[in-house]
């Protein structure tokens, strides 16, 4: 399926303006922090949790202990996705301190209730110098198997290959670059497909024929396109994530920032496809130059038949 009812989510330890990570990340503003940028940050990371969770969703939250100068540990999508077969994967991280998020510990504690079978650990690529910073590099149309992929540091085709050979996704390669020009760090800023709707910033992809293309691509898997503006991509209007309530509801997890940049047009045709959970993000969207889709961690995986009485006896 496309979406899903179970996440993750890690609660910071030590967030701040990550400053190994500043010179591909345009979205990061360093110059607004404060020292209390980090209790914040908690703050709207806790807010947001209980957000999702009051809709119906089921969140696993794990706090970062900070013993490890991880600032960015809040955006656990870059180093880990779960998927329906049984599987994860660990990606390969460009900054050296993200490396460090990476916890098989977690990994151990969701094996406990999911079925997680096999864990492909792409990390050696980092040696190489090549990365891929998971459903923040992809942004994953489950249903046909399609990664979308902006080109980045952050995204080498090679690693998408052994991704691909593990998953059997299509990828689809196209540039995307801010109001200055400069290249955009992470696909999941700029797009987001769920079962019926893609919001994508066509203004970003300069290409003409790769952007004719993205949107033929997305016709043909029965998506309606709701384009977004490059002023609403720096509002992280582009960075939602379509989940699943208990109840079976559509739910769009996004930023109050993003939906404040979307015209009343646009609100409405987000309502059409699901209600909208609105969290206020602000410190980590500043700071942390990642919104409210980079904080979720989708678990795909299936989950364990609970054990009856006479089994365990």
């Amino acid at each position: 399926m496309q979406t899903t009812q179970q996440i993750l989510m890690i609660r910071p330890a030590r967030f701040c303006a990550n400053p190994q990570t500043l010179a591909s990340n345009a979205f990061q503003h360093p110059a607004a922090a404060d020292e209390l940028a980090a209790s914040r940050a908690q703050a709207e990371f806790d807010a947001y949790v209980a957000l999702l969770r009051e809709a119906g969703v089921s969140v696993w939250v794990e706090q970062d202990s900070g013993e490890l100068t991880t600032p960015d540990s809040l955006f656990p999508n870059n180093w880990v996705s779960f998927h329906a077969d049984g599987s994860a994967i660990l990606y390969p991280m460009e900054a050296p301190n993200r490396r460090l998020e990476r916890n098989r510990h977690i990994l151990d504690k969701l094996a406990e209730e999911f079925c997680l079978e096999q864990v492909h650990d792409l990390s050696d690529f980092e040696l190489q110098g090549r990365f891929l910073e998971g459903t923040g590099s992809m942004v994953l149309d489950r249903q046909h198997r399609i990664a979308y992929l902006c080109r980045s540091s952050r995204s080498h085709p090679e690693v998408m290959e052994e991704v691909s050979r593990h998953l059997g996704y299509r990828p689809f390669w196209f540039s995307a670059q801010d109001a200055k020009g400069q290249p955009i760090y992470h696909t999941n800023v700029l797009m987001s497909v769920g079962r019926h709707l893609a919001v994508v910033c066509l203004e970003a992809i300069p290409d003409a024929a790769e952007r004719a293309e993205l949107c033929r691509l997305l016709a043909s898997t029965n998506k309606m396109l709701l384009p977004i503006t490059l002023d609403q991509l720096q509002a992280f209007a582009g960075n939602l994530l379509e989940l699943r309530s208990d109840r079976g509801e559509a739910l769009l997890a996004m930023s109050r920032r993003a939906w404040e940049a979307l015209s009343q047009q646009q609100q409405r045709e987000l309502e059409r496809h699901g209600r909208p959970l609105l969290a206020d993000l602000d410190t980590i969207e500043t700071l942390g130059g990642g919104g409210a889709r980079c904080m979720i961690a989708e678990i795909h995986l299936p989950q364990r038949e609970p054990v009856r009485a006479e089994q365990a006896a």
